[in-house]
């Protein structure tokens, strides 16, 4: 269960990094860092499986927790694969330029209103 904890912390670090790249490249190091993580946590998930069939444990609650948290992280990663694999110019990748986040709309509008001034 530590191994877990561990795990999960590490993942949300890399988790963080990965939305926090300013650069492509760097970007795709952090999916890659996160994909081995991902890997780590399922065999994890494995073992709490494992243990949480066994008759020999009594309290099953904490495993049964640490192995929901580690699907958590996996749904997690599923989506971040999923915006990484989009291709720019397909038709998700193009609805999704469409849909752009505040801050960026906010971006938009002050270089519009400055270059209306200039």
């Amino acid at each position: 269960l530590k191994k877990v904890e561990e795990g999960v912390e590490i993942f949300d670090e890399i988790w963080e990094k990965v939305y926090s790249a300013t650069q492509q490249n760097q970007k795709e190091k952090y999916e890659v860092d996160l994909k081995k993580e991902i890997k780590k946590l399922q065999r994890h998930r494995d073992q709490v499986k494992t243990w949480v069939a066994s008759s020999d444990i009594k309290d099953k609650r904490p495993l049964l927790d640490a192995r929901k948290l580690i699907e958590t992280k996996m749904e997690q990663f599923k989506v971040c694969e999923k915006e990484t694999k989009t291709k720019t110019y397909s038709k998700e990748g193009l609805a999704r330029e469409a849909k752009l986040d505040p801050s960026e709309i906010a971006k938009n509008q002050t270089r519009d209103w400055l270059n209306e001034k200039v």
